[in-house]
């Protein structure tokens, strides 16, 4: 997401940071105006791009890193995937400046976009987030597993009349009764929460990797007869409110 002052926001650390950073230097240059990640959680495929992400090693940039964690569990989290024998490079001898925030429940504002973070049904916790500028909505619910009453109610809360909702849509209906607890959903519970919360444009995400195109697309067109505004996330696509 592209702030309104031109710094950007972005949510976790996935492989496909390093082509993130190499276009962004195509579009920038070396030296970035600064760069924001939200945090979702620390599981390995949400993180493993970070040491790979090139402009955290120019001096020039300023990277800050968001998370309901505090900012010491911060730097021990991501010193940690960088620490020997894992990477030659510690965490804290990459050249940018690195600022390490914890997020207040009540949210922060960056660049005129409020950022308000909720709990998500995951092992070992992750956190969800409300974005608001100028009166678009978009919330992001990656790594959420439908059945805890609570944590449904609050997603919906969260969701409620947003204009894009990314939600996890890793596995189909069948796949999902042997995975239970696994900390995924389906497609039919992201066009269940899209109606209840009054969502506007639904994008299924993070899906699963066994999954070919072809048949991400097959769930995409499931989920269309369903709730008609439904698109599936992929490498290198852009949306706009």
């Amino acid at each position: 997401m592209r702030l309104s002052t031109g710094e950007s926001l972005i949510i976790d650390g996935g492989t496909g940071l390093r082509n993130l950073g190499i276009a962004l230097a195509r579009e920038h240059g070396a030296t970035q105006p600064a760069l924001h990640f939200l945090m979702t959680h620390f599981h390995w495929d949400h993180i493993q791009g970070i040491p790979f992400f090139a402009p955290l090693y120019n001096p020039a940039n300023t990277v800050t890193f968001h998370s309901s964690h505090n900012s010491a569990q911060l730097k021990e989290i991501l010193g940690g995937q960088m620490s020997l024998p894992y990477f030659p490079v510690p965490f804290e001898q990459l050249p940018a400046k690195k600022e390490l925030v914890s997020i207040p429940p009540a949210g922060i504002s960056y660049g005129g976009v409020t950022i308000r973070p909720f709990p998500l049904n995951h092992p070992q916790g992750a956190t969800g987030y409300r974005m608001e500028s100028d009166g678009a909505v978009i919330v992001h619910a990656s790594d959420f597993e439908h059945g805890n009453a609570r944590l449904d109610a609050v997603l919906k809360e969260y969701a409620q009349d947003a204009d894009i909702l990314v939600y996890d849509s890793q596995y189909t209906p069948e796949e999902y009764e042997a995975k239970r607890g696994w900390g995924h959903s389906t497609w039919v519970e992201a066009v269940r929460v899209a109606r209840q919360a009054n969502v506007k444009r639904l994008v299924l995400f993070h899906h699963d990797p066994s999954h070919e195109d072809t048949f991400v697309e097959d769930l995409i067109a499931q989920a269309r007869k369903e709730f008609e505004n439904t698109d599936g996330a992929r490498e290198g696509w852009s949306i706009g409110v």
